[in-house]
């Protein structure tokens, strides 16, 4: 993610009528939530803000957006507005005559640092300034450094408090020491483990920080399932993490269950519910394919008590108009009966007082398996099911009356 997000939470209005909540930090148990994001500041009618500021629960913005939070705010008091920072990069694209934009999507200036602070740019092997690869204008900035940190912090908190933004969007809280210039390792951290020393060191100044100013902080955890113990050792910084890349890569590539895979992405649900934290999660496929999508959204029931949100995307970086609205989203399940358990290899269901999901996470094109669910439930096409045939890497979200 190299931009800004338009992030929103769903609170949903129950199929049995149950009236949605106006945006709490959780929905109850048993009902699903979505996010919008909106990366790439396009307009927003009015139509749109007092549909979406009444049924998200948060919303990330542009630092610039002041009067698009203003709006949100107006047609719902209790949605909770947050603003995106890049922890990692300066932009060099937001200087202009020498002179930094008064909004910007980073917490420090490029032009800022460039006069006062060049100490502050990340440097290769080779003492060049490292910049992204594939994303124009982005100069890595030294995390480490504990000025860089309480400088970022401080100015973070003025901007987000001055426009009236309730918490910081972080984006890039990096795991790998070559993220954006693969097979080069900054000079001062040249392996995974000295990064993610320095980026704990950041999240950790982060939460004084923002503790102390009352903001509410969500950050960019991506790959964390590919650094053994990574979601946890950021996790505990802030109060939300976002999964950019989540159980569909494309409509072509779904994961499966595997050590890196399913169970672990799965898992980051239950380690942030279990500390009170919100999750927040980004399969990519088509628009209308529904095998991913109910794949998707069955796996996150497997371990959501009500913080974890569920946004699908279909082109990378394509943030525009709001993500799809899905029928399922209005479901109520009701209370779980526990947590997820094994019903056949690789294959999971978890129980509800109003409702059962199941998911096969076998491989792509791995023979169906036939699930019975003792009662019948009605399914995500609206017919009355007794059993239930998932091929693998599908999933199944049934509700039944109550």
């Amino acid at each position: 993610m190299r931009r800004i997000l338009l992030l929103t939470v769903a609170l949903l209005t129950a199929a049995t009528g149950t009236p949605a909540l106006a945006a709490p930090d959780a929905a109850p148990a048993g009902r699903s939530q979505s996010f919008w994001l909106h990366l790439n500041s396009t307009p927003v009618s009015d139509a749109t803000i007092a549909t979406e500021a009444k049924r998200r629960a948060h919303v990330v913005l542009n630092a610039w957006e002041g009067d698009l939070l203003r709006k949100l705010k107006s047609a719902n008091p209790a949605v909770k507005v947050y603003v995106y920072k890049d922890l990692s990069s300066t932009r060099s694209y937001a200087c202009k005559n020498g002179v930094d934009d008064a909004q910007i999507p980073t917490g420090l200036g490029y032009c800022d640092v460039r006069a006062k602070n060049p100490d502050w740019f990340l440097r290769g092997t080779s003492g060049k300034e490292l910049v992204y690869s594939g994303y124009e204008g982005h100069w890595q900035m030294d995390v480490g450094n504990p000025a860089y940190r309480k400088a970022w912090v401080n100015a973070t908190v003025a901007n987000a408090k001055s426009t009236g933004f309730d918490g910081v969007f972080l984006d890039n809280a990096l795991f790998t020491c070559d993220a954006y210039h693969p097979g080069e390792c900054p000079a001062k951290y040249p392996d995974n483990a000295s990064m993610q020393a320095a980026y704990k060191g950041m999240l950790a100044e982060v939460k004084a920080g923002f503790s102390a100013a009352g903001l509410t902080s969500v950050a960019n955890l991506a790959n964390a399932r590919l650094q053994q113990g990574g979601w946890e050792a950021y996790s505990q910084y802030v109060d939300g993490g976002f999964d950019e890349w989540w159980l569909a890569f494309s409509s072509q590539r779904l994961l499966e269950d595997y050590d890196q895979g399913w169970r672990k992405q799965v898992a980051q649900i239950a380690t942030n519910e279990a500390s009170g934290k919100m999750t927040w999660v980004q399969p990519h496929f088509t628009v209308g394919d529904q095998k991913a999508f109910r794949y998707a959204l069955a796996s996150l029931y497997m371990t959501t008590g009500g913080r974890a949100s569920i946004s699908e995307i279909a082109q990378t970086d394509g943030y525009g108009d709001p993500t799809p609205w899905h029928a399922e989203y209005e479901w109520y399940l009701g209370y779980p009966a526990g947590g997820y358990r094994s019903v056949a290899d690789k294959v999971y269901r978890r129980d509800f007082s109003c409702g059962v999901v199941l998911v096969n996470a076998n491989p792509t094109g791995s023979a169906a398996v036939t699930v019975p669910v003792q009662r019948t439930y009605t399914d995500q096409d609206g017919k009355q099911v007794n059993s239930v045939s998932l091929p693998g890497t599908s999933g199944a979200v049934l509700r039944a009356n109550c």
